[in-house]
């Protein structure tokens, strides 16, 4: 797997040249995809890929992608997941239209077509345990062995089969194989299971069935029914095209869907397994899967992600036919891309040290201007009070300063963003020698933060008024793994990163800030991208850290993590 820094050529790839020569030939008039996921658990930034791949095409080609919901599980399958996805493909800005459709819609269909198949001398059931079928199925270098059930009579597979459906054994007791090759190069066409037999209730057909086709029995065959013409999959399902192929040939299927595959999104410092991602929720590692350390389109949202910047990041990513692994510096650059160009700038201090300005006038409250985001003239400006105390972060001061550091400090004068330069002149401390307060100077004539005699000072800080700063919490979400291949230890858990998160109850921000709507991005001046989380009220505001002003992901790179 290779490392992927810099994106494709954007809006031109290989699926699409497969396309165009498809329409060029005569092969297909209408172009039709489909995303069709498994709904055992939530979507994620991989699965951004393949919905902008599906339905992006449709949209280029003036074709339709349907959304598919895979539904061959019951055991893993959730209503809660059904309506996230849907949730999450609209918010990605897809929609699917009249075209909905699940696998289990096809049951009926598909369980006649696993009869043809066994009246054709093509399944077959068996009854070997799965652990000695396992065994039997061979290896890379080994070929399998034959059943000792493979050749039954075709009235006796008919009748055991329909006995399965009728719910005459128990779980695991047999299962319905296709017939082709034991000794095949390729494992999936070693006689692959099509239907096992699961006592469980399903989402949507309740206890109609007790038998259920396996993921690559449904899959190709849905394709058919609705007519898809490019069946767009990740690489891993590559070696199961074969299988996929034979089964639309030796089905009387009413169109013939092609397979094409594409590589999978990977980003270092993540986990994209359904799996891992299914074992931190279960676990209690995270608060849901909606935690913004998540790498899931729900986490996604929550933390101030928006819509756009995640197609962006696809589409320079590009689609490529071998795996790589794309820096999530790359991911945060189109997240920060797109929020310079619309989120509005607030003041926020997030550990506050209190500036008292002694000579300013005791009761005087001005109102400055402060622009609301210099990317946007029409944007405008705001009003923002300033009086005698102020906050500002405790990290912009320091008492005795390292030739490196630019910002406040005794006798040092900095500016005051929108507002004068400052210089401060004392420093009051608690019994335990921390420092509390700082007791400032400033000069009038510099209002604007300018000197008339053209005096230079080499910082500005950002602050809030003491008086009308409203309380917060701020979450500051890190990375949730300290390594850039979680996992490749052998414990993807021993990665996990102690300090993802971090949460302050002390910070102050602009009264402006109190009418944010949940979901709402802001910059705060100097600190990064913010947006009020789900838990945030008017009465209590709770700001997540969406993305950092710079990347941040350069020192854990050098280090490897």
């Amino acid at each position: 797997m290779t490392k992927e820094t810099a994106g494709a050529q954007p809006g031109r790839d290989f699926i699409r040249d497969i396309i165009d020569a498809d329409i060029a030939a005569g092969r297909n008039t209408d172009v039709v995809t489909r995303f069709p996921p498994e709904p055992n658990g939530y979507l994620h930034i991989g699965h951004a890929k393949a919905i902008c791949l599906n339905f992006g095409v449709a949209q280029e080609y003036g074709g339709r992608c349907h959304l598919r919901f895979d539904d061959t599980n019951p055991t893993k399958e959730e209503q809660e997941y059904i309506d996230s996805i849907k949730h999450d493909v609209r918010w990605l800005g897809f929609d699917w239209g009249p075209h909905l459709y699940y696998a289990s819609d096809y049951f009926e269909q598909l369980y006649d077509w696993a009869e043809h198949l066994i009246r054709a001398g093509k399944a077959y059931v068996d009854d070997l345990p799965a652990e000695e079928m396992r065994a039997m199925r061979g290896s890379l270098t080994e070929p399998g062995r034959n059943s000792p059930y493979r050749d039954r009579s075709l009235d006796e597979n008919l009748d055991l089969f329909r006995r399965m459906r009728d719910g005459e054994f128990p779980n695991g007791a047999r299962v319905l194989r296709a017939k082709i090759d034991m000794a095949a190069g390729n494992i999936n066409l070693r006689d692959p299971v099509l239907y096992r037999i699961l006592h469980a209730e399903h989402p949507r057909t309740g206890k109609k069935w007790c038998i259920y086709p396996t993921y690559d029995f449904a899959h190709g065959q849905s394709d058919a029914i609705e007519g898809v013409t490019h069946s767009l999959c990740t690489l891993e399902f590559e070696d199961h095209r074969p299988l996929y192929d034979w089964l639309i040939e030796n089905l009387p299927a009413p169109s013939r869907p092609r397979q094409y595959e594409f590589a999978r999104l990977n980003l270092n410092f993540t986990v994209l397994s359904k799996r891992f991602l299914t074992e931190l929720v279960r676990e209690g590692r995270v608060s849901g899967w909606d935690d913004p350390r998540m790498p899931t389109l729900a986490a996604l949202r929550r933390r101030g992600v928006p819509p756009a910047a995640i197609r962006n990041f696809v589409r320079s990513v590009g689609v490529a036919r071998a795996n790589s692994v794309v820096d999530v510096a790359m991911f945060e650059h189109a997240v920060r891309e797109c929020l310079n160009k619309t989120s509005q700038r607030r003041m926020a201090v997030l550990r506050p040290l209190k500036l008292v300005i002694e000579n300013y006038p005791i009761g005087v409250i001005e109102e400055l201007a402060a622009v609301n985001n210099p990317e946007d003239p029409a944007s405008g400006t705001r009003r923002i009070a300033f009086g005698r105390e102020l906050y500002v972060e405790a990290e912009d001061f320091m008492e005795h300063p390292s030739p490196s550091f630019y910002r406040l400090s005794p006798a040092r004068e900095v500016r005051l963003r929108y507002g004068y330069l400052v210089t401060c002149r004392e420093v009051v401390k608690d019994a335990a020698g921390e420092v509390m307060e700082l007791i400032c100077t400033y000069d009038p004539a510099t209002y604007g933060g300018n000197a008339p005699d053209g005096r230079k000072v080499r910082a500005t800080l950002h602050w809030v008024s003491a008086v009308h700063a409203v309380p917060a919490e701020i979450r500051l979400y890190n990375p949730l793994f300290n390594a850039p291949d979680p996992g490749a230890g052998g414990d993807f858990l021993a990665d996990l990163n102690p300090r993802s998160l971090e949460i302050l109850t002390q910070s102050r921000v602009e009264p402006a800030l109190a009418a944010a709507g949940q979901g709402e991005a802001v910059q705060f001046e100097r600190q990064g991208y913010f947006c009020a989380d789900l838990d945030s009220t008017p009465k209590r505001l709770v700001f997540n850290r969406t993305v950092g002003l710079r990347d941040s992901w350069a020192k854990a790179r050098a280090s490897g993590g």
